[in-house]
């Protein structure tokens, strides 16, 4: 039985569409919400097929919910039409009925014009867990093996945690997202996904990554966007404080989970190498990040800053003129050159904060920059004391 993780996505008052990739938990957290809602399970093949031969028997079940009933319809994108639906029953009843739509992609929805229900519905993010869900941290090797996904970290068990994880892989982005994207080749979209893993978190150069996975420039770009609109993916892009200044313009993909991006690499059974576990450490960091914007309704932009040189500052939250810089080391010793890259930013930007982040045991300060383990780092995350004020 999977264990409940206490999840802080806030339920919206109103009408809303959740987005999040499959297997966040994104089902489990709503029927816990809205446990007394009316449930539309687009995941049940029985379902979709009941909604496709009538396309009016959803319309008629929802004029006969009570007045102020929660109406859910969870992976909507297996049905796009439906939205077309809640469209026009929004229209027609403002206020008599409030919808919570779930979705693992947009992709669907806007290649079959689907309404995206602009101005009715507020967007919602979903993420697999964090560290103040989960409560007690891991040993860092745990994350970057194993990921945060719910069922994942249910399983105590490494052998069933590989097991999860393979299997997420093989039903889902290999058959699951080829279908949701149109892709024809299973082979060289096969190919494709080991060596976007292997990849993960660096700078992205396409003609590369098509030559290492033998197709075509376009068609991998057009993987990569499946990825993205699958909510797999996400580009980090770069920042270019100063015109004048020679940076770096290439963003960098990162995967959204680091055992889902271990899987695709084929790297669950083998030990975690130097190199592979720093690009895991920064794709865990960004994961926190991005789930405590989204949470915390902060805005602002993500990006990472690198020169020609090679100095490079791993994250770059900014809104509107404020910048705080976040540089992450896999190291358990922090050497005072690792922060000559946020030195150097500081020299070119005014940083309201900087950080290090590093898996030693002890807070230091280095010029600027205060270094934190991650877990110190992650407490003072969700305390918001890193970004937002």
């Amino acid at each position: 039985m999977l264990a409940m993780y206490p999840r802080h996505a806030p339920l919206p008052s109103r009408s809303f569409l959740l987005l999040g990739p499959r297997g966040t938990g994104k089902t489990t957290w709503l029927r816990s919400k809205l446990a007394k809602a009316l449930w539309f399970d687009l995941v049940r093949d029985k379902e979709l097929l009941r909604l496709m031969q009538n396309p009016d028997v959803f319309r008629q079940e929802v004029e006969a919910a009570r007045r102020g009933q929660w109406i859910v319809v969870d992976e909507v994108q297996r049905l796009p039409a439906l939205m077309g639906d809640v469209q026009d029953l929004m229209a027609r009843h403002p206020s008599r009925w409030r919808f919570g739509l779930t979705g693992s992609s947009a992709r669907r929805l806007r290649r079959e014009g689907a309404n995206l229900l602009p101005a009715r519905v507020v967007n919602q993010r979903f993420f697999p867990l964090t560290a103040r869900e989960l409560g007690k941290l891991p040993l860092v090797d745990d994350l970057l093996l194993f990921g945060m996904l719910p069922a994942v970290r249910s399983a105590k068990a490494s052998t069933a945690r590989i097991a999860l994880l393979e299997a997420y892989v093989e039903n889902y982005l290999a058959q699951e997202v080829r279908i949701e994207a149109s892709i024809k080749r299973l082979d060289a979209f096969a190919r494709f996904l080991q060596v976007a893993a292997l990849a993960n978190a660096q700078v992205t150069n396409v003609s590369s990554i098509a030559r290492d996975a033998g197709v075509a420039r376009p068609t991998v770009q057009g993987y990569f966007e499946a990825l993205v609109d699958t909510l797999l993916g996400f580009w980090l892009p770069a920042w270019r404080p100063r015109a004048k200044i020679k940076e770096v313009a290439h963003p960098k993909f990162y995967l959204f989970d680091t055992g889902v991006a271990r899987a695709l690499g084929g790297r669950l059974r083998e030990p975690l190498e130097r190199e592979e576990r720093g690009h895991l450490l920064e794709t865990y960091v960004l994961h926190e990040l991005r789930a405590f914007i989204a949470q915390a309704s902060l805005g602002g932009e993500l990006c990472y800053w690198r020169t020609p040189s090679g100095a490079e500052v791993d994250f770059i939250w900014v809104r509107g003129g404020k910048a705080v810089a976040i540089e992450v080391k896999a190291t358990e010793r922090w050497d005072p050159r690792q922060a000559q890259a946020l030195r150097s930013l500081g020299e070119t930007v005014t940083l309201a904060k900087s950080f290090g982040v590093y898996c030693g045991a002890r807070a230091l300060r280095d010029g600027d920059a205060e270094i934190l383990p991650l877990g110190q780092f992650l407490e003072r995350l969700y305390a918001g004391r890193v970004l937002g004020k």
